[in-house]
């Protein structure tokens, strides 16, 4: 029987994930009643132009009483080297751990913003 299920990612790319990942810290910058705003460190990336924190994630409560809230976040990685398009599975992984530790588990809309790398997702909970 063939096997359906191809593996995006090689070996290599796993395990540069996993260390990137690991070594990511954060730290807030930002935080009113409606919104937070945090410097994102990976190891091995930086911002070109000052040396810091390679992104950041700004993340924007809604919170009008609407009972279908989505909390809106974005993530803009400024260090060049994550713009390229082969390194598109760093990237997903770098947001989608952004979201898991930064807002949980509340319904998200997520705009990345990483050159050519840059994309928009959905995060929703199931409610079943």
């Amino acid at each position: 029987m063939k096997k359906k299920i191809v593996d995006a990612a090689h070996l290599e790319q796993k395990t540069q994930i996993e260390k990137v990942i690991n070594g990511m810290t954060f730290t807030k910058n930002f935080r009113s009643a409606t919104a937070e705003e945090w410097y994102v460190f990976l190891p091995g990336y930086e911002d070109p132009r000052t040396g810091g924190a390679a992104g950041k994630a700004m993340i924007h409560y809604n919170l009008y009483g609407n009972r279908d809230v989505f909390i809106n976040t974005t993530v803009i990685l400024d260090d060049p080297a994550l713009f390229r398009a082969e390194i598109h599975p760093l990237v997903y992984a770098i947001a989608d751990e952004l979201v898991n530790r930064l807002v949980g588990y509340a319904d998200t809309l997520l705009s990345v913003h990483a050159g050519e790398n840059s994309f928009d997702a959905e995060y929703k909970q199931n409610n079943n």
